[in-house]
């Protein structure tokens, strides 16, 4: 299929609808944005915007199943890997990278937490991170270790959305998140 076809059209401006309203979704709030605003941010007519989605909610459905593919991926893969050491790292390294692709989502997950306890999506986030906690933790080891991995999970999380304001870019930022979260994940397995 070729950039110019018209379902390659449509799916692009899917995604420019999506980015547009995340960007104000972060900026003024899930409830105060308008369907109205959004359009007009495209520069599009209400009626082009219904054509691809009916609601707000219906946007940010989609963006979240859109950009968080990646982790519903990692977690079916990481369900079929014995759970070693290397398999923890990696899913630290690919849980940094889907968290990165998808930030716009993230931030606005963080700028509207009441909103994602209301949304559908919310159940669904919280799954997710049970799942992650589980796939991550020593089984057997001492709580201390148990907490380790969690905190490595959580501390991927702190880089995304609360060291967000830190000098330096927010790829170093990522990374460095990662390196500690690799740290605890390493350190719970060497003493276990």
């Amino acid at each position: 299929m070729s950039s110019s076809s018209p379902q390659a059209r449509r799916g692009n401006t899917r995604q420019r609808i999506q980015d547009v309203a995340l960007e104000l979704f972060a900026e003024q709030g899930y409830e105060k944005t308008s369907l109205r605003e959004i359009a007009e941010r495209l520069e599009v007519t209400k009626a082009a915007l219904y054509y691809h989605f009916k609601t707000k909610e219906d946007i940010i459905i989609s963006a979240f199943e859109d950009l968080t593919r990646p982790i519903d991926e990692l977690i079916d893969w990481a369900e079929r890997q014995p759970r070693t050491l290397e398999m923890k790292r990696e899913v630290l390294r690919r849980y940094s990278e889907a968290m990165a692709a998808g930030s716009p989502l993230y931030r606005f997950m963080q700028e509207n937490q009441a909103t994602m306890r209301e949304l559908s999506i919310g159940e669904t986030v919280k799954r997710r991170l049970f799942t992650l906690v589980e796939l991550l933790r020593t089984e057997d080891g001492p709580l201390t270790d148990q907490v380790r991995c969690v905190s490595a999970l959580f501390t991927l999380h702190a880089g995304m959305m609360f060291l967000q304001h830190v000098e330096g870019n927010p790829e170093e930022t990522r990374q460095a998140a990662l390196e500690v979260a690799t740290d605890l994940i390493t350190q719970a397995h060497q003493a276990s």
